[in-house]
């Protein structure tokens, strides 16, 4: 089965051209820069105390690891959506549909909680946007929410290159209000001592740095580098671009989060954390950290400025997001995971079925759904997993086509790739096991409905390409065993210790791993696979 339904590359004929590399970078910056940084800080502090830091360290190495690999694998399926194709190219058609519906999911839900944390903040200025005393949305609220949903689907009719503009002029000011932000506090408010409190008298600080990782934001802030992955159909060269943009902003992102969560706990008022430590922070009456230190320390004009702030970055945010989004939804109809009819694109090259259907289903987040800190660690998580796909076609692309020209050629790969599929394993688990239980369940019912369609579907069981998926069995099963047993701090029954846990997934991982290479799709499928994405081929392997 191809790749791709519509075999004359309908993408390059109609999608524009007219990303440029700046416009890439800023794509990626501007994902990253929304609500992460209105909220992240603050629920990192609280679950690893002053060990914050490291979570945000940790997670950027992390997400440099899945970074690279897809330096080398995004400029070779320059189209929209890309990593879509790219788990149908190693893994079969069945893998490649479950693995489009974990992003369509994780995509989907994002602009719907922006715009959460827009009226989150609003609601101080602008009482009834929230429900007394909760942080679920009123009637007034989902109302509001609805139309700011429906103007990011607008804005996205426009062609792709005025789309970029909008938010290039958006991330500057997001750039720049969090670095004012973090020289304004540590000028103004510097707490050497907080450095030394314990974030409880209970929770070890190392074990919440790492679960912090997942479950407090650090993640889910620095995924933007997928959206030059998701844009590649759309840049105007993607073999150069693309790689640079996914490095580039990773690294940017990462210095801003860095910066602001060291001003932040450097701020907070000692008195805040002395008797019950950084788990009980907390701001009464404001729905809004950063704005709320600042007004505590004096600055006035700095948390009236962070007030504004609070729509432009989660507004540009939600923007680039439904953007990218639309591409990946795009690219799940191209490959057969979902209804031909998704496939139109009108003739200023924008995806306009997509972009409604995208509107229909966000309205749905707008529900009463958990916390914005539960929801990021369900999003984030689910991305990571989508994203681990990776690592196995980097080996898989390798094994198959050694030859094959890459403009970025990611250096140790043998030893990279199967490390960052380690750490992604570990990112997933350090969501907990009730995030575990959300996501295999999901993924279960995706499965049970393209077995039946099978069995329905005269001769589409064999089209399905069931013997190259046997591999995640062993590996969700496994997981969510570890994680069952595991420690408590992670809901686990506390048979096994944090550590020990981290290692037994380690194994599975890398057992896996070398099982996903070895059951993959065979050599000669996989270069007619690359051959529709415009590669240069042998019909043989060198």
């Amino acid at each position: 089965m191809p790749v791709s339904r519509k075999s004359d590359t309908s993408q390059k004929n109609a999608l524009k051209r007219e990303g440029g590399l700046v416009g890439l970078i800023l794509a990626c910056v501007g994902a990253s820069i929304g609500s992460g940084w209105l909220f992240g800080p603050l629920f990192t502090a609280k679950m690893a105390g002053p060990l914050a830091i490291g979570s945000w360290i940790l997670g950027a190495a992390a997400i440099l690891l899945l970074a690279l690999v897809f330096a080398e694998l995004a400029p070779m399926i320059p189209r929209a959506g890309a990593v879509v194709h790219l788990a149908h190219v190693g893994n079969g058609p069945i893998v490649g549909h479950m693995w489009s519906w974990i992003l369509f999911l994780s995509y989907a839900s994002i602009a719907p909680l922006e715009v959460t944390a827009v009226l989150t903040y609003a609601n101080n200025y602008y009482p009834g946007l929230l429900q007394p005393h909760t942080d679920l949305l009123s009637s007034f609220g989902f109302l509001i929410a609805v139309i700011m949903l429906g103007l990011f689907v607008i804005t996205n009719f426009m062609v792709i290159g005025w789309v970029l503009r909008i938010n290039n002029a958006a991330t500057w000011w997001k750039i720049g209000i969090p670095l004012l932000t973090a020289v304004m506090l540590i000028a103004v408010a510097w707490h050497p001592g907080n450095f030394h409190m314990r974030a409880d008298n209970t929770l070890s600080d190392v074990h919440g740095m790492f679960i912090a990782i997942a479950s407090g934001g650090v993640i889910f802030s620095l995924l933007g580098f997928r959206h030059a992955i998701d844009l590649a159909g759309e840049s105007k060269n993607p073999r150069r671009d693309v790689p640079i943009a996914v490095i580039g902003s990773v690294l940017i992102a990462s210095a801003v989060y860095i910066a602001v969560q060291v001003a932040f706990l450097g701020a907070v008022n000692p008195a805040d954390i002395a008797k019950d430590g950084w788990v009980h922070l907390h701001f009464q009456g404001v729905n809004g950290p950063f704005a709320a230190l600042a007004a505590a320390v004096g600055i006035g004009w700095l948390a009236t400025l962070l007030y504004v702030d609070a729509f432009i970055s989660p507004a540009g945010t939600g923007l680039i997001y439904t953007t990218t989004a639309a591409r990946v939804t795009l690219a799940t109809a191209e490959t057969g995971a979902a209804p031909m009819w998704l496939n139109k694109i009108n003739r200023h090259g924008v995806p306009w079925v997509t972009l409604i259907l995208l509107f229909l289903v966000g309205i749905i987040f707008f529900l009463p759904f958990p916390s914005w800190q539960k929801m990021v660690g369900y999003i984030a998580s689910m991305t990571v997993l989508s994203y681990s796909i990776g690592p196995i076609a980097l080996i898989q692309i390798r094994k198959a086509m050694p030859n094959l020209e890459r403009p970025f050629r990611l250096w140790g790969a043998p030893v990279l790739a199967p490390i960052a599929f380690v750490v992604s394993t570990w990112i997933v688990y350090w969501s907990g096991l009730r995030t575990l239980n959300f996501i295999f369940i999901t993924l279960f019912v995706i499965l049970a409905i393209y077995a039946l369609t099978g069995v329905f579907r005269k001769g589409r069981w064999a089209e399905m390409g069931w013997q190259y998926m046997w591999w995640i069995f062993p590996y969700f099963i496994g997981m969510w065993v570890i994680s069952w047993i595991g420690p408590k701090d992670l809901g686990g029954l506390g048979y096994l210790a944090f550590f020990p846990s981290m290692g037994a997934l380690a194994v599975l991982a890398l057992s896996v791993f070398y099982l996903a290479i070895r059951e993959s799709v065979a050599d000669k499928t996989m270069r007619v696979y690359m051959r529709q994405f415009g590669n240069k081929v042998p019909s043989a392997a060198p």
